[in-house]
């Protein structure tokens, strides 16, 4: 499936519809399994820093910079409905934020080079183009702006468990789209499983140096053996999260 519009009618309905409640909302600190903002501090000091988040959600990441005195939040996302419940959140703790409904990959009346942080948790997967969409990044990014976001590690995809052992079930390389059914009873959504290298390199051609890469595991998040669960079971055999941090040249 390759057709842009028909992925976002796909999964904007599943997000409008049934995607907190399944899916549940990602949210910093943290950056996703078992890896942390208050671990790393990858952002570091944001007071007075202008920052966009791409794939706000209900807005607990942005009520997040507010409290670290953040002087200007912006947030865009695909699903009419989160940006309602981005909207409706932030004005329940008294805070404010630029939001706009629109795919990451699409002009949206954006300014350029205006932010200091571009950043997106568990969101930048969910693009149709890779390549436009870090260009995108860049453009709304300052001189030495920083851009971080998180995603599902696709070693993490390909890795599947049967009879209590973790198998291989599809090529590391394949970066087809697919659907997906993560509830059992309804709903579906499309994407495509890109290697961690076409990360990195479409960053490196969209002007940016790489500052950091995570996929290491915090200690601290993953439970005791007695009480992991399935999925802490599988990182502590593999990364199920990566984090990468790059600056705009």
């Amino acid at each position: 499936m390759s057709d842009k519009h028909s992925i976002h009618e796909t999964n904007s309905a599943y997000w409008n519809t049934r995607g907190n409640e399944v899916l549940k909302a990602i949210v910093l600190p943290q950056y996703g399994a078992f890896i942390s903002e208050e671990h790393h501090r990858l952002f570091g000091d944001v007071s007075g820093k202008k920052l966009l988040e791409i794939g706000c959600g209900n807005g607990e990441s942005l009520q997040y910079h507010a409290q670290r005195n953040a002087s200007e939040l912006w947030g865009i996302d695909l699903s009419s409905q989160q940006i309602k419940r981005a909207e409706q959140h932030l004005k329940a703790q008294g805070l404010f934020a630029k939001l706009i409904c629109s795919p990451m990959e699409e002009e949206c009346g954006l300014p350029e080079a205006y932010f200091d942080f571009v950043y997106s948790i568990y969101a930048i997967g969910w693009t149709t183009d890779l390549e436009g969409t870090f260009r995108r990044v860049a453009s709304y990014l300052k001189k030495d702006g920083v851009f971080i976001f998180s995603w599902s590690h696709p070693i993490h995809r390909c890795v599947a468990e049967e009879n209590n052992q973790f198998v291989w079930k599809k090529s590391y390389f394949d970066d087809t789209w697919h659907p997906v059914f993560p509830d059992a009873v309804q709903g579906e959504l499309t994407l495509a499983d890109r290697t961690l290298s076409t990360y990195i390199n479409t960053l490196a051609r969209a002007g940016f140096i790489i500052e950091q890469m995570i996929e290491e595991n915090d200690e601290d998040l993953l439970p005791a053996d007695g009480g992991a669960s399935d999925l802490a079971k599988r990182a502590k055999m593999f990364p199920v999260t990566f984090v990468l941090k790059a600056r705009k040249l």
